[in-house]
């Protein structure tokens, strides 16, 4: 550990120079961060692969990161970081004057009201696919857990945010643009890491090949798509420096945050409710009560209808979604240093910065730690429940959090599709449970694998075998 200028936290430097402690951390983040905060207190540098990152681990500090935007910038390192793995040119203000702000602006169509037609339209969707399960489902039928959500969720995605392919082999196109989804997926890990493409096998090819699924003369023969992505397209059009190729990189962009992080999320909530008999039951009669009370019948040939609020007031429901989101995400919330400064932090604590230097929180530790969640590492589907309402206030140290639970970032840095992915993973367990009954067909346990730590949610070491059958 070296000394630095004065106010500059203590420096970790790895002892293979330029990897500094990349190695490391890759093989093990959240264990590599907790050992140096025993050893250095909640404030240390850490260099990683040619960059300083300082990492703050005190969640009372989290506030005052997340709330100095105007020193602490993000959005032009996640520019850089997309433009980079989706392949089209960085959104320079001389080149693309405003697209960066008219783009932000269409994540309206995330919220609120035409938050409200987006789902309805989801929720249709899902139940075209799960009707399809259906039909096919006449005893019980066996799949692989991780294959099911990954093939429901893309497509009921797919069809939601771009439309519908009219040919008639439209599953068929759908699943062709999946299956090179997840071949890209699976190196996504190491372009966002700056590894040059070149270097990743097929990934460049099958990269192109998917872009090219959006250049407009395929978009436009697609059927119903939704405002957001009819209002992506035409601020493109407003663009002339923006290539045709260009425009479908972005779309494609666009494709993998929808789902990049949401089907590996709806398979830990499946896969925790089936492991856990008590909690299955107990989501399950949250669903049956609510059809009930609203006058629905569940099965293949009703329509079922949820408005947000029905959707939000199941509470065991959300509460277990929570609680496999707060066991297997782990995002790094990054900011970056714009000038030479000095943080203020609570408690008198001032943080030297250099211009360039990064700051990041690292949730996974408040998600993990004892002081907040009782046995961290036990899954407890009541977990966000108190006295049958939403439990909102954790504690730390007798204090209590203002962030507890930050799965989809934070600050600007938060996700601006997190109410549409909710209630996404809400219906497809919905449907799931009101339409099946399911069970694990294989006895082993599935674990994290840690090559996406800091980028968002992990993925299952293993896929396992699960069997439904249509509920009596």
């Amino acid at each position: 550990v070296f000394n630095r200028k004065t106010g500059e936290p203590p420096l970790i430097n790895g002892w293979i120079p330029f990897l500094g402690n990349a190695l490391i951390f890759r093989k093990d983040a959240f264990k590599f961060l907790v050992d140096q905060q025993k050893k250095l207190g909640d404030i240390f540098t850490v260099y990683i692969a040619g960059r300083y990152i300082t990492f703050i681990m005190d969640p009372f500090q989290y506030v005052y990161v997340i709330r100095n935007s105007k020193q602490l910038e993000f959005h032009e390192f996640a520019n850089k970081m997309a433009s980079k793995t989706f392949d089209y040119p960085a959104l320079s203000k001389a080149k693309f004057p405003d697209l960066k702000e008219n783009l932000h602006r269409i994540y309206q169509y995330l919220q609120g009201k035409p938050l409200d037609i987006i789902s309805d339209h989801m929720m249709k969707n899902l139940q075209d696919i799960f009707e399809w399960k259906c039909s096919q489902a006449t005893d019980w039928e066996t799949e692989k857990m991780y294959k099911f959500c990954c093939s429901v969720m893309f497509e009921a995605s797919f069809v939601t945010l771009y439309g519908r392919v009219p040919a008639a082999d439209g599953h068929k196109v759908i699943s062709e643009i999946r299956d090179k989804f997840i071949k890209f997926d699976a190196s996504f890990p190491y372009l966002a890491a700056n590894i040059p493409i070149e270097l990743l096998g097929a990934t460049k090819r099958v990269r192109k090949e998917l872009i090219h699924h959006f250049l407009l003369q395929n978009m436009t023969k697609w059927l119903g798509g939704s405002k957001v992505v009819q209002a992506r397209r035409d601020i493109f059009e407003k663009y002339e420096l923006l290539g045709d190729y260009d425009k479908a990189a972005h779309h494609f962009a666009f494709l993998w945050a929808s789902v990049g992080n949401t089907i590996p999320a709806t398979f830990w909530a499946m896969y925790y409710l089936l492991r856990h008999p008590e909690a299955l039951a107990a989501v399950r009669d949250e669903i049956d009560h609510l059809l009930q009370s609203t006058g629905q019948k569940r099965g293949p040939t009703y329509n079922i209808h949820l408005t947000r609020e029905q959707l939000d007031n199941l509470v065991y429901l959300e509460s277990a979604l929570n609680e496999s989101l707060r066991m297997c995400s782990s995002s790094m919330n990054i900011r970056i240093s714009q000038e030479d400064f000095v943080l203020k932090l609570e408690g008198d604590q001032e943080v030297s910065l250099r211009r360039g230097d990064w700051i990041a929180l690292y949730p996974q530790i408040l998600h993990m730690d004892p002081e907040v969640y009782e046995d961290p590492k036990e899954y407890k589907f009541d977990r966000y429940i108190e006295n049958g309402k939403k439990k909102t206030t954790f504690y730390k140290a007798g204090r209590k959090l203002k962030y507890f639970l930050m799965p989809f970032g934070s600050g600007i840095s938060m996700c601006p599709g997190r109410f549409l992915a909710m209630n996404e993973m809400k219906m497809f367990l919905f449907l799931l449970l009101s339409h099946f009954d399911v069970e694990l067909a294989e006895n082993k346990t599935v674990r994290l694998d840690n090559g996406r730590m800091g980028l968002g949610i992990l993925l299952p070491n293993v896929d396992i075998a699960f069997r439904y059958k249509l509920r009596s």
